[in-house]
């Protein structure tokens, strides 16, 4: 599957997502206003692609969590969020390229989409200073998370 294989997805449509992980609002997540702030939703997106990260691509290795760096993050809020409960952080890839792949992330509260992101990530390789490409291995583990 290339890159122009992949389809295209509607990030506000909880059924696209391929993983997920649920994340506890904070009372220390909330701005002076009573909602959930920016920095703590960006942080359930954080949260999204370390779950995603550990459960589709654990049998690459311990060191998993590295050998990364996120080039471009872009989010768009929708909802506001309150104080208590939880969200749903899901996780799809919407494109594979040769030494970096583009996350699609929603946040969730039941099927209300509350912000959506696109993150353009590359694989820097186990030295961590330049762009690497990505192993046949790890882009079949990509294309496992697809819509």
């Amino acid at each position: 599957m290339s890159d122009a294989d992949l389809p295209k997805v509607d990030l506000t449509d909880r059924s696209v997502y391929a993983t997920w992980i649920t994340s506890t609002i904070r009372y220390s997540d909330l701005d002076p206003n009573g909602h959930v702030n920016n920095g703590a939703i960006n942080a359930f997106f954080e949260e999204g692609r370390v779950g995603f990260r550990n459960e589709r691509m654990s049998s690459l290795g311990a060191d998993i969590l590295s050998g990364f760096a996120i080039v471009k993050f872009t989010v768009e809020y929708k909802k506001t969020l309150f104080y208590p409960g939880e969200v749903d952080s899901g996780i799809v890839i919407t494109r594979i390229g040769n030494t970096s792949y583009v996350l699609g992330q929603g946040i969730f509260q039941g099927d209300d989409c509350i912000a959506h992101a696109e993150v353009v990530t590359v694989f820097l390789g186990p030295e961590g200073k330049k762009a690497t490409p990505l192993s046949d291995n790890m882009k079949q583990i990509l294309k496992g998370a697809t819509a």
